[in-house]
């Protein structure tokens, strides 16, 4: 059964490689830096608003402000934030972001209980990798009926980091998981909205609630992920076999991808075959053809996007930016302005997406059909190798566009001498 696999995994972990526990600090570099420079966004201020107002023990930091709050309301503010301008690393294996939902639930409990950073890192990683194998488990089929992985496996992911920093055993392990089943949303229907970072915050929030509950002695059916009516068969659930082969051997964690172009993470393969193109000027251009895999055609297929926030979900959008030397990771290029752009709104307009079952989830191909005739192709795909001292390089220089060279590199300086949740809290507060 899958509680009782995850729960053995979770309370008696083995030690992870080291490969993998740098590929963790450099997910909580992404992960603090998209949260500090989200930190102004409209659902950032509202849910911080609203956890300030109601007050509580000081107990966790959040992002953009210098008091303290509960831990499960640090989480919800900072799974929201990070998650803002969806900016944030994700899995292919089950198409969600696992850092968002876990690593607020993680952050949040570890300063509460002054935990080492050590533990910080080991609870998170472990969280992680349950969101995945979950999100794995439960299959495409509960991914395309609507739901998001990020705020259901991602919940599990943050009951499964905050019950490894309670200590608990593999018994309130389980019921952390089985309370956690009773409370894990989210919706694609969010998606372009601000319900879609909120998503994140309630996967975190809800992780931290349940470990603290069963804490307290708290009994819920722990089988309740899995169990007739349980969340796996009323949510659409598919129960794969083999979403827990090489649990504790084998860290799907490693096969993270990070977001370089600050859009929803399905364009991104298009926008690295069209950066390996030598690109043609717009108006040259008559056409181009996206192929891409059918998933994402209801993900980030937004025809003719009016918001800055919309735009991040347009295959059309984002190829119109690009090839008008926009650029796809800077922030301020996704605006309601650029969006009704007329040049860009007829280039849009000569963008076409077809999908195709024989192209990967993490794979697209272009064909730009010039006005002369000419036809340049291109393809890229997202699973291709990346030397890690290229991605961290990358990811550094990231950090630094986002939050200023300066502080990504003080930031940086903290997760390399320990990664104390004591020091990144005060950092995220600013």
């Amino acid at each position: 059964m899958i509680t009782q696999s995850l729960a053995d995994f979770i309370a008696n972990p083995p030690e992870a490689p080291h490969a993998t526990r740098h590929m963790m600090a450099l997910s909580l570099l992404d992960w603090v830096a998209c949260g500090m420079a989200g930190a102004g966004e409209p659902v950032s201020r509202i849910t911080r608003d609203m956890v300030s107002e109601e007050g509580g023990a000081a107990q966790a930091h959040m992002f953009g402000a210098s008091g303290k709050v509960p831990a499960r309301a640090a989480a919800l503010v900072n799974g929201a934030t990070s998650h803002a301008l969806d900016y944030d690393d994700t899995h292919f294996a089950h198409i969600g972001h696992p850092s968002v939902a876990v690593l607020p639930a993680a952050l949040a409990l570890a300063e509460k209980l002054g935990a080492s950073g050590e533990d910080f890192l080991r609870s998170a990683l472990i969280g992680v990798e349950t969101s995945v194998r979950v999100g794995v488990w439960l299959g495409r089929d509960h991914y395309q009926t609507g739901f998001h992985q990020t705020g259901t496996a991602g919940a599990f992911g943050a009951a499964a980091a905050a019950a490894h920093l309670l200590g608990f055993d593999a018994a309130k392990v389980a019921a952390t998981l089985g309370l956690t089943a009773t409370r894990a949303s989210g919706l694609k229907s969010q998606f372009g909205t601000m319900g879609k970072p909120y998503n994140a915050g309630l996967a975190a929030e809800s992780g931290v609630e349940a470990a603290l509950l069963v804490a307290k002695g708290f009994e819920p059916n722990p089988m309740a992920l899995e169990a007739a009516q349980g969340f796996g068969p009323t949510h659409a659930g598919q129960a794969l076999e083999g979403a827990l082969d090489g649990l504790g051997e084998d860290w799907l964690f490693d096969s993270i991808s990070h977001k370089f172009h600050a859009c929803c993470h399905g364009l991104h393969a298009t926008l690295e075959a069209l950066a390996g193109m030598n690109r043609p000027a717009p108006e040259d251009v008559e056409r181009v053809a996206i192929t891409t895999h059918p998933r994402w055609m209801t993900v980030c297929n937004q025809p003719d996007p009016t918001t800055g926030l919309g735009a991040k979900f347009s295959y059309r959008m984002v190829v119109a930016m690009s090839l008008t030397g926009h650029s796809t990771a800077a922030l301020d290029s996704y605006s309601d302005t650029l969006c009704a752009d007329p040049a860009l709104v007829a280039l849009r307009q000569r963008v076409e997406v077809t999908p195709d079952e024989d192209v990967s989830e993490t794979e697209a191909r272009l064909r730009l059909t010039l006005k002369d005739g000419t036809v340049l192709t291109a393809a890229h795909d997202l699973n291709a190798p990346m030397a890690m001292s290229d991605r961290e390089a990358r990811l550094k220089g990231k950090a630094a566009a986002l939050i200023g060279p300066e502080t990504a590199q003080a930031l940086w300086g903290i997760i390399e001498v320990g990664a104390n949740p004591k020091e990144i809290g005060s950092f995220i507060a600013g």
